[in-house]
């Protein structure tokens, strides 16, 4: 296809929360963010879902040059110079992307290995560091608590992942996404060798998160009263704001660190419990939280992670889910939003979005569902 460069001086695009605010809120926060000691050309891949406008609108406050390489489908205004490059990795289309240069390439959407591949082919030798925004599902185990990145992977039970995901892009990705990420980590390694960083993030959440995977407990609590709140809140959750982990993903470009990093928060062990009360806090909600064990959740078919976002029951084989160590990202510089900013947020940017958007969160119970969980926790005695 052919490159195209767009010089977009629209500075009213600027926002915290990804949505267009005026020209002064994005002055003031290009204003607050500290310049780089050393600008970079960085190449972002994708750049244009939910972690990459953060990636772009903090790397041009720090001063960085910017190219953008995506099919063009979801087109934004920046709050400053970005040139934009028009490919399809899905048919190896790369080539806006030859002959040039870049300090820094930063991988965001690859989930299928030939990506990392086709990539190595136009960009070996012409970056100095890759990227690659890898994922926590590559582990093999979570049942131990305390494991790092030196943890097992999942394997990919195929035969030939490149042949067969290239061969059908409509694969089942969902329950091959950690082997296929994990893949994609061993094929970045190979094509970029000696300049990779792999980071490796938890749940992502906060404003633009489009699975309302962490949205529905802001705007659940939000409407208050009595609230299905899973186990008996002492298990521990983990989670990232997607504007700590694409600002930090511009450090580690300018820091050029390498190796492997978990990216998820908090600093410290977060329960449950604390993770609602603080959510409950920041956007003033009055709410009662009724904690219904996780068997009994099971027997009603309430699921965690999709039923009951964030927490999964750290028992068994989930014993060490929420328990993974982030000690190698938190001294590489990692740092973390309070939850307040991400709860009230997330509260804001979603109660924004169009009504029909509003009508039905993609994650959660339904109010009807989750009345009907509590009338049979409080009629279990009778």
């Amino acid at each position: 296809m052919t490159t195209t460069r767009r010089d977009l001086l629209k500075t009213g695009a600027l926002a915290a929360t990804g949505l267009a605010v005026p020209a002064l809120i994005a002055r003031a926060f290009a204003a607050a963010v500290p310049k780089a000691a050393k600008p970079l050309r960085i190449l972002i891949l994708g750049g244009t879902g939910f972690i990459g406008p953060h990636q772009v609108r903090y790397a041009l406050a720090r001063g960085h040059k910017l190219t953008l390489f995506n099919r063009g489908k979801n087109p934004q205004a920046w709050p400053g110079e970005v040139e934009e490059l028009l490919g399809d990795r899905n048919t190896g289309d790369l080539q806006s992307l030859a002959g040039r240069e870049w300090d820094v390439c930063i991988d965001n959407p690859t989930t299928l290995p030939f990506w990392v591949r086709d990539a190595g082919k136009v960009l070996s030798g012409k970056v100095k560091q890759y990227i690659f925004i890898s994922t926590v599902s590559v582990y093999a185990d979570d049942s131990k608590p305390g494991q790092d990145e030196s943890a097992a992977l999942a394997p990919y039970r195929g035969k030939d992942a490149m042949a067969e995901t290239q061969a059908s892009l409509k694969a089942d990705i969902e329950h091959l996404y950690g082997p296929l990420k994990a893949l994609s980590e061993h094929e970045a390694a190979k094509q970029f060798p000696g300049i990779t960083t792999i980071i490796r993030p938890g749940l992502i959440v906060g404003p633009g998160d489009e699975t309302d995977r962490f949205t529905y407990w802001p705007v659940r609590l939000a409407r208050g009263g009595e609230v299905l709140a899973p186990g008996n809140g002492k298990d521990p959750v983990q989670f990232i704001d997607a504007r700590d982990l694409a600002e930090w993903t511009i450090r580690m470009a300018e820091q050029r660190d390498f190796g492997i990093y978990n990216a998820f928060g908090p600093a410290r062990e977060l329960s449950t419990a604390a993770m609602l009360t603080g959510i409950a806090n920041a956007i003033h909600a009055k709410v009662e939280p009724v904690w219904v064990p996780a068997d009994f959740l099971a027997q009603q078919k309430v699921s965690p992670w999709s039923d009951m976002p964030v927490w999964v029951p750290a028992q068994g084989d989930s014993a060490g889910f929420a328990r993974r160590l982030n000690r190698r990202a938190l001294a590489a510089g990692l740092t973390f939003r309070p939850l307040a900013t991400t709860a009230s947020g997330t509260l804001a940017w979603f109660r924004a979005q169009p009504p029909e958007r509003q009508a039905k969160l993609r994650a959660g119970l339904s109010a009807e569902r989750e009345n009907a969980v509590l009338a049979a926790w409080k009629a279990r005695a009778k």
